[in-house]
């Protein structure tokens, strides 16, 4: 496979004046489950380290639990909180930084998601907006104002914690059917009261959570909002049908001091909407003004569901389309998922011109940090 068209355009500066980084590819954030007992330890920063060093322009950590019981859905889930765990995103940084990188832990609470059974303890039930799972059926009771205010003090915290830790930026998880999104969702909020209602009105607790991140670290810290319309048990479910729905979903967001807006889409190559050939993440640079983040199978000939299917992997593929879209515009920024995920030098290798090198993605790629 040969990449033919200049990587240029992936190679620019970046620079948003709260963010600036040194190309434009982003390590996308994917679940690992390297943690015992939620500590990070010398591995999982040398995994990270080893992506700075080839290249990557901004690390977006796998999911880390804020400070709640019922945050995680697996004990090998890193937490972002407590000292021994800390301590361990601490020598992350370090690490990637002496590598000259830029990092941004995503913070993460997976609601209704969680398995029962799994980490932290067998014996806290799920939470969700209305205690609704993904298919709308009953798991537990409806969070009560006074548990939303702590959930949102949680996020803060975490935030606070990655700004005194020495990160460059901090994620907030709002997508794939977890706890924000679950509020987003109409299947999965049925409240009546400021937390429910219509698109708008199902915003207010990712709103609240915005909001007292930015009081948490300032307003020079970067803010990223990770979102999509899909949700695991349902590709096609859709927040938003339309651009003006999608305007008006992401304006109170964007208000409440997102910096960048991260786009999740299985493949980054579809139209998001009939009538124009904007993916999510071009629409949502377009209506807000804000910088995007595109993903979706970047480098790779298949969505990243086919690794659930035994045997299937992927191939690398051209990324010439990707580069087109981001030299008119259509976004900022590029995440890449699983061609990093096996490949620690997949950016150095592009941007060298040694596609000839590339690793093809398998599933046996998840069960070590290479």
């Amino acid at each position: 496979m040969t990449i033919s068209k200049t990587t240029e355009a992936l190679f620019k500066p970046f620079e948003d004046g709260r963010l600036k980084l040194e190309n434009r590819i982003v390590m996308a954030p994917m679940t690992r489950t390297f943690s015992p007992k939620g500590v990070p330890g010398p591995n999982v920063a040398g995994y990270y380290r080893r992506r700075a060093e080839n290249a990557v322009g901004l690390i977006i950590t796998e999911g880390t639990l804020i400070n709640h019981p019922a945050a995680g859905a697996d004990p090998g889930v890193p937490h972002f909180y407590g000292e021994e765990a800390l301590e361990g995103w601490s020598r992350v940084v370090r690490e990637v930084h002496e590598a000259g990188g830029k990092i941004a832990p995503q913070i993460w609470h997976t609601g209704t998601a969680r398995d029962r059974k799994k980490f932290p303890d067998s014996n806290v039930d799920p939470i969700g907006p209305s205690g609704l799972s993904l298919t709308g059926e009953p798991v537990s009771e409806p969070l009560t104002v006074k548990e939303i205010s702590g959930l949102v003090q949680a996020y803060a915290q975490a935030a606070a914690d990655a700004k005194r830790l020495g990160f460059d930026a901090v994620e907030i998880h709002g997508a794939h059917g977890y706890l924000i999104d679950q509020f987003f969702w109409d299947v999965t909020n049925k409240r009546t009261d400021e937390y429910g209602g219509d698109l708008v009105g199902r915003t207010r607790f990712a709103v609240e959570v915005i909001e007292a991140v930015r009081a948490a670290v300032g307003p020079d810290f970067p803010i990223i909002f990770r979102f999509s319309q899909w949700k695991p048990v349902n590709y096609n479910a859709k927040l938003a049908s339309n651009p003006e729905e999608l305007e008006r979903f992401l304006a109170p967001l964007s208000a409440a001091g997102v910096d960048i807006f991260h786009a999740s889409t299985r493949r980054f190559w579809e139209p998001e909407f009939e009538g124009s050939d904007l993916n999510l993440a071009g629409w949502t640079r377009k209506l807000t003004g804000k910088p995007a983040i595109t993903v979706g199978s970047v480098g790779l000939d298949s969505v990243f569901t086919s690794l659930f299917e035994e045997g299937k992997g992927g191939q690398a593929a051209s990324i010439d389309n990707l580069i087109e879209r981001l030299e008119r515009g259509e976004f900022d920024l590029v995440a890449v998922g699983r061609a990093l995920l096996t490949d620690p030098a997949w950016a150095a290798k592009i941007r060298d011109g040694r596609t000839d090198q590339l690793q093809p993605f398998t599933r046996e790629s998840l069960s070590t940090l290479s």
